[in-house]
């Protein structure tokens, strides 16, 4: 069971991304409207910059010098130093759409939010593009979801990493298709932190946060569930 001190906020988050449109925020961070973005696209997908497949420190230098890091500077990072990460959990590596990480079945069940401080944005895989959802920074709202935890507040870059289980369960039925997205989004976060780690960033995989408050934040529909949040930065 929760502590009373995370209870209490759990109880304001979940206050402050309640999906009634007319509530405001009371976090004092921003005077927007506390409801969630929608999933619709809000602008055309920007394309990202070519991903790099190499780099300056080789795989077991990376793997050695992988930490979590949680003190990260504001600094925003660039659109390469985004999409090298989103590419690196999800990109597609050939012509037939196989992508970075491995998937039951090559079904895809994941999905990946771009939450910085210009706005929310969906990462397309197949295009290394970002489709625009929302220009108001979730930040707070997602660090209220995740029982206050500093990173998700204030790395310049938090990924969310949702699972769609119906489309691998399809194949595979509904429990072991639960096992397998869960794998993926293993294999997904850690393809990205081995790559914050190459590129000179640090990142921290944080998967305490409460599952309703994180898809009221995004305005996730039902089926669309949230795994785990990366937080990324320069580290401080």
């Amino acid at each position: 069971m929760l502590g009373s001190r995370a209870a209490a906020i759990l109880a304001t988050g979940l206050i402050v991304v309640g999906c009634a449109v007319q509530q405001t925020s009371t976090t004092g961070t921003s005077g927007a409207s506390a409801s969630p973005v929608s999933l619709e696209a809000a602008g055309t997908p920007v394309a990202l910059p070519a991903p790099r497949t190499s780099g300056p420190v080789s795989l077991e230098e990376t793997l050695a010098r992988r930490r979590s890091i949680r003190e990260l500077a504001a600094e925003p990072l660039t659109p390469a130093e985004i999409g090298q990460r989103l590419w690196a959990a999800q990109g597609v590596t050939d012509a037939q759409g196989r992508r970075t990480a491995p998937s039951a079945g090559a079904l895809y069940p994941l999905e990946l939010y771009a939450v910085t401080a210009e706005g929310t944005s969906r990462y397309l895989p197949d295009r290394h593009a970002l489709e625009p959802l929302g220009d108001r920074d979730l930040r707070p709202r997602l660090r209220w979801a995740a029982f206050d935890q500093a990173a998700i507040g204030e790395a310049p870059l938090v990924v969310v990493v949702v699972g769609v289980p119906s489309r691998t369960a399809a194949k595979y039925g509904p429990d072991r298709a639960r096992r397998y997205v869960a794998l993926e989004a293993g294999h997904a976060a850690q393809d990205l932190l081995l790559q914050a780690v190459s590129l000179g960033l640090g990142a921290v995989p944080i998967g305490a946060f409460d599952d309703a408050g994180v898809a009221a934040v995004l305005g996730l529909p039902s089926g669309y569930e949230p795994l785990y949040l990366l937080a990324v930065g320069h580290p401080r």
